[in-house]
């Protein structure tokens, strides 16, 4: 419980009084946002803004799970590693995109595939690690699990009933779909200020808990009820997915100071690859894979708009000779900006929509466990 407190508070100190610091480094870099003339009219003000902040926050975090151990005098596991590297690693995929829009001055760095390729790069390597047999602990327990998993593992639903190397190939493209899905799905929800890292708290501050409650409901803790028993988690050291998350959301309430409207600083892809990476990352570890659909509602609607405009321009310009639209422009934030929402309205009723959505995760996750 201390390393989570201090890990939270920690990051939180060090986004809050260091990124206007690193803000100012990157506009002496020219790490400035370029922002497409097709876009909102009243975002071209933010042309120049600086980018990457990510690496403020990623940084900030990674700082933060180190202090709290090393504070608590608790060891650092193999978990809390595994969501840092899968958040510093997308966080790295982000960098490259980001700095190739910088250097060309427009809005596309890597290509599309090229993008993916690295996110799958990453992914690839973060689940061989996660159910390798070398890292079983006292328990017998890898850090992720070979069952998909909704609120615990799904016991029908075993991705190693074909055998090991099936199993992997299909382990691996799981891992990869939840990873990709949940990457993009920050990195579109990133388009207006604060949207991102505000939704972002919420889900991550979902993960605190679960991992909090999962560690008091586990397998192996010898303090737990004998009468709920039957009800524990086999999770591998939830506590510290949870000192993982509270590093994460601190960093990200220091960051949204400075990143709300009007943003000083944007996270970039930098961020939002590596939050979205995070997220994936504690799904799996804590074995609430399904349930991210819930705690990360927000982002699959604005996801889901992006698909439905693009499909049906497609459709009806095949059947009627000219594309048309559901929304005035894709992602849906931006759709309302055009319908005369001022930017802080759409942020703030989008965080509300993100807050409901987590309510919504979590109480499903605990009335999961009330009702079994």
């Amino acid at each position: 419980m201390i390393a989570l407190l201090i890990a939270g508070g920690f990051s939180l100190v060090f986004t809050l009084l260091l990124t206007p610091l690193f803000g100012r480094l990157f506009k002496k870099l020219s790490w400035g946002q370029f922002i497409r003339d097709d876009g909102p009219e009243s975002h071209h003000s933010k042309r120049g803004t600086p980018t990457m902040g990510g690496i403020v926050f990623i940084i900030g975090s990674i700082l933060g799970y180190l202090v709290g151990h090393a504070v608590s005098g608790v060891p650092w596991t193999m978990v809390g590693v595994l969501v840092l590297a899968m958040m510093a690693g997308l966080g790295l995929v982000g960098f490259v995109d980001d700095f190739l829009k910088t250097r060309k001055q427009q809005s596309l760095g890597l290509g599309g595939w090229s993008k993916i390729a690295g996110i799958v790069l990453v992914t690839t390597v973060f689940a061989f690690l996660a159910i390798h047999p070398e890292f079983l602990d006292e328990n017998r327990l890898t850090p992720a699990s070979t069952f998909i998993s909704g609120w615990r593992d799904i016991d029908w639903l075993n991705l190693f009933a074909f055998g090991p190397v099936v199993g992997m190939g299909l382990f691996i493209l799981w891992v990869n779909l939840i990873t990709v899905s949940a990457s993009n799905g920050v990195n579109i929800a990133d388009g207006l200020d604060g949207l991102a890292s505000g939704a972002s708290i919420f889900a991550f501050s979902a993960y605190i808990f679960i991992g909090f409650w999962q560690a008091n409901q586990s397998c192996f803790n010898d303090q737990i009820d004998p009468v709920v028993l039957y009800k524990c988690y086999e999770v591998r050291d939830p506590l510290d997915l949870a000192v993982v998350a509270a590093a994460i959301a601190g960093s990200l309430v220091g960051f949204l100071w400075w990143n709300t409207s009007p943003a000083q600083i944007f996270m970039g892809d930098t961020g939002s690859l590596g939050l979205g990476g995070a997220l994936a990352a504690l799904a799996i570890l804590t074995r609430t894979e399904l349930l991210l659909i819930l705690i990360g509602g927000l982002f699959l609607i604005v996801t889901g708009s992006v698909v439905v405009q693009r499909v049906y321009f497609k459709i009806t310009k095949w059947t009627l000779g000219q594309g048309r639209r559901v929304f005035l422009m894709s992602p849906l934030h931006h759709h309302f900006e055009l319908k005369g929402w001022a930017e802080v309205t759409v942020v703030v009723r989008f965080w509300l929509i993100a807050a409901l959505f987590v309510a919504a995760g979590v109480g499903a996750f605990y009335l999961e466990w009330v009702s079994r």
